[in-house]
């Protein structure tokens, strides 16, 4: 099976949460097709376990949301 590339994507969504929020994100290299976003050591999104690549309004509004 081949993985699609997320890298650019990522670092798209890396910088529509800066630009938004001010806040730095890193772009940290997976396995397996994983695309999984933490914040302060708790996941926000997981690709592998939605299915889906995640849009914009689900990262900010994730962010958006207390822990």
């Amino acid at each position: 099976m081949r993985y699609r590339n997320y890298k650019p994507r990522a670092a798209g969504l890396a910088a529509v949460i800066k630009g938004r929020l001010g806040v730095d994100a890193a772009v940290v290299p997976g396995a397996r097709g994983a695309f999984e976003v933490f914040v302060d050591g708790r996941k926000i999104f997981s690709k592998l376990e939605r299915g889906h690549f995640p849009t914009e309004e689900e990262i900010l509004g994730a962010l958006d949301r207390p822990g």
